[in-house]
């Protein structure tokens, strides 16, 4: 079939801790680098029917298993970080005590070997949906001294972890290799017209912006992927005629002292989702890059079964 979007998703009219509310057990607020409730569902609802499989080869707590699971989907996820890949499956046994109807499968393990944990998959997924970590930790939340009794403002639930190995450790080019690596299994995974959507954001290294939307075109293209769509996700508001800010402390600090230095620095308003579509065949890949996209609707340690 063919998918026809909007350029702008209004995904984030409810703040993120408000999205998760009740959804999610509390502590998947400690993940330093979540993706909003919001867009993965409308990725979801927009690129696959029930039924079918998604797939998040660096799942985290498990927001696009979450959600999928609710939409009657079928999930299965990687998750390099032990600790993160327990809260998965804590959400997804959450969201079957909550009615969801899909099933979902978490497996402990490094993405870059997907092909070898998730073997009896190859070739059936619709969907895969994920985003590359931004650094080995991010803004996190805030604690004034009000709330740790000790003076100044303390982060805290900033650091995916503290594993070397973890990608979100490695300098950019070292990423961005192993990105291509998780994103040419995932090809293999996916079902001949099927979708790879990454939610990506530039970002700041010593001041200097990176391109990171850009970078993981580039290392689709390698893995064979063609890129169909780039759809702006907001993490801002809409209402009043007017943005609702929902920029973090240290987002808005940054942006201030980027202006005092002369730098005009913005908070993020809004995430880039690239739509990338597998062709039907090889030779269908140069013709594709033209077109609008035609969608068609070792073991490691698995922590939690298909039903």
């Amino acid at each position: 079939m063919t998918t026809t979007t909007t350029s702008v998703w209004a995904t984030g009219q409810q703040p993120s801790r408000s999205q998760r509310q009740g959804r999610y057990l509390p502590e998947s607020m400690k993940h330093p680098g979540k993706m909003l409730p919001a867009i993965a569902a409308q990725v979801i609802d927009t690129y696959t029917r029930p039924g079918e499989l998604v797939i998040d080869p660096m799942c985290g707590i498990g927001t696009t298993l979450v959600e999928a699971v609710h939409l009657g989907r079928d999930a299965a996820g990687v998750e390099y970080e032990q600790g993160w890949a327990e809260l998965a499956v804590a959400n997804l046994a959450h969201a079957r005590r909550q009615g969801a109807t899909g099933t979902g499968t978490v497996f402990a393990g490094d993405a870059r070997g997907i092909t070898g944990l998730l073997h009896g998959l190859t070739g059936q997924a619709a969907l895969v949906l994920t985003s590359p970590p931004y650094g080995a930790a991010t803004h996190g939340h805030v604690r004034s001294t009000r709330d740790s009794g000790e003076p100044g403002i303390r982060k805290h639930n900033q650091r995916y972890s503290r594993d070397r190995a973890n990608l979100a450790h490695q300098r950019l080019p070292v990423l961005l290799d192993g990105f291509a690596q998780i994103l040419a299994g995932c090809t293999e995974l996916l079902r001949p017209g099927g979708v790879v959507a990454v939610t990506v954001r530039p970002y700041r290294q010593q001041g200097e912006l990176i391109d990171l939307p850009g970078h993981v075109q580039k290392v689709a293209a390698r893995a064979g992927l063609v890129l169909a769509d780039r759809i702006v996700c907001l993490l801002c508001g809409l209402g009043h005629g007017k943005l609702l800010n929902r920029a973090s402390f240290f987002q808005m600090h940054e942006a201030r002292k980027g202006w005092t230095r002369g730098l005009p620095i913005h908070a993020t308003a809004h995430e880039d989702l690239l739509i990338l579509v597998k062709p039907l065949t090889v030779t269908d890949t140069e013709d594709m890059s033209n077109q609008p996209a035609q969608i068609a609707g070792e073991r490691g340690p698995s922590m939690g079964e298909r039903r």
